[in-house]
């Protein structure tokens, strides 16, 4: 038999990445709430400036992002040569690790963090370290115990995924504050403009005071756009421009472009969408917790939602029930989490038929 090359170390101990999924056999309607997505879509200036884009598929985007760089700008008065756009955060995450991380360098990050920094971690021959959470919450002494000499950057997601917790900014500030100075502290905010909390910040006055401190948005969440992989961080112009050197040139496509910025600019949205956030938030989390299951409190657009370890009624056995009637949660298990189910927010009727759906299996379960 042929002996294939072998990869770079790192590379076969990675297990691929699985999203959400989104069909389920046997069912007439799909109910997707496996993914985090806002159910009510981009906004309809995002639409229209996607459609308009078609008419000069012909041409190469603009690699350098200037009309969203513009934008961000505009919104946000962050120097433009302190951003940088990317397909999804997940893609500058990656970026900051193949730029940073190497063999013989460890990657730092909460026990239960996205799982994409371990992949790009491993991919780049970087050892992964997780550090113990109190709570399913993020913890800081916990992180800066793990930090050794061989550290160079640490993730936190604030708000996490995919438990929803999040820290408050004065324990973010503590953080950054002890760790070593050379140490890069990449702060995922993916959910940020959901949260509404008095102490929460996503980070940007870290990096306006100077500190080693990268900040990651998404299009993917609240702006409704993950078909097109949008996302851009904030840091120091340094770094920026190390993670621009290996960035793929075009990495980005006019439609995605245009509609990101359509989708900055209309400023009223974001607040419609907190506000049917927060509406569905509240009776869901109400009626979960009169059927008796128990929640991890959230200020974003899932729940993770925890099942008995009863025979029948566990998190598998109500994801099968589920499934069966077209409604798709997710499974957490890759996280650690085998007890639970992350159940994303749809629609007001999406989310009626979850809670049908999920009374009648308890209900059922009980009675058998």
């Amino acid at each position: 038999m042929a002996q294939y090359p072998t990869p770079k170390p790192g590379i076969l101990d990675i297990t691929p990445y699985a999203g959400g999924k989104s069909k389920a056999a046997g069912a007439n309607r799909i109910i997707k709430l496996s993914s985090n997505e806002n159910p009510w879509g981009p906004p309809a200036a995002a639409i229209a400036a996607y459609q308009a884009a078609a008419s000069n598929l012909h041409r190469y985007p603009d690699g350098g992002h200037l009309a969203l760089k513009e934008a961000l700008h505009d919104i946000h008065q962050l120097p433009e040569s302190e951003l940088i756009c990317g397909a999804g955060s997940d893609e500058l995450i990656g970026l900051l690790v193949h730029a940073y991380a190497g063999v013989g360098d460890e990657v730092l990050f909460s026990e239960h963090g996205f799982l994409m920094y371990r992949i790009y971690t491993l991919a780049n021959g970087a050892t992964p370290v997780t550090a113990p959470e109190k709570n399913l919450t993020a913890d800081v002494e916990a992180l800066l115990a793990a930090v050794t000499p061989k550290t160079k950057i640490v993730f936190l997601a604030n708000p996490n995924n995919p438990t929803g917790t999040s820290i408050p900014f004065t324990e973010v500030r503590r953080l950054r504050e002890k760790l070593p100075e050379n140490v890069i502290l990449g702060l995922d905010a993916a959910y940020s403009e959901y949260m509404e909390s008095a102490d929460y910040e996503a980070g940007h006055s870290l990096v306006k005071e100077g500190t080693h401190t990268v900040v990651f948005h998404t299009f993917s969440k609240i702006y409704g756009l993950p078909a097109l992989r949008l996302g851009w961080a904030h840091g120091p112009a340094a770094i920026i421009d190390v993670m621009n050197r290996i960035r793929s040139p075009f990495n980005l496509t006019s439609p995605a472009l245009a509609a990101g910025v359509a989708a900055l600019k209309d400023r009223e949205f974001i607040g419609r969408m907190r506000q049917l956030n927060a509406q569905e938030m509240t009776r869901v989390s109400q009626s979960l917790t009169q059927l008796g299951l128990e929640i991890v409190p959230s200020e974003v657009n899932f729940l993770l939602v925890k099942f008995p370890a009863t025979p029948g009624q566990t998190a598998a056995d109500a994801n099968q029930f589920l499934m069966a009637r077209g409604i798709i949660p997710r499974e957490v298990v890759n996280y650690g989490l085998p007890e639970y189910l992350r159940i994303s927010l749809g629609t007001t009727e999406e989310n009626h038929l979850l809670l049908a759906a999920l009374t009648d299996f308890i209900t059922q379960r009980k009675s058998a």
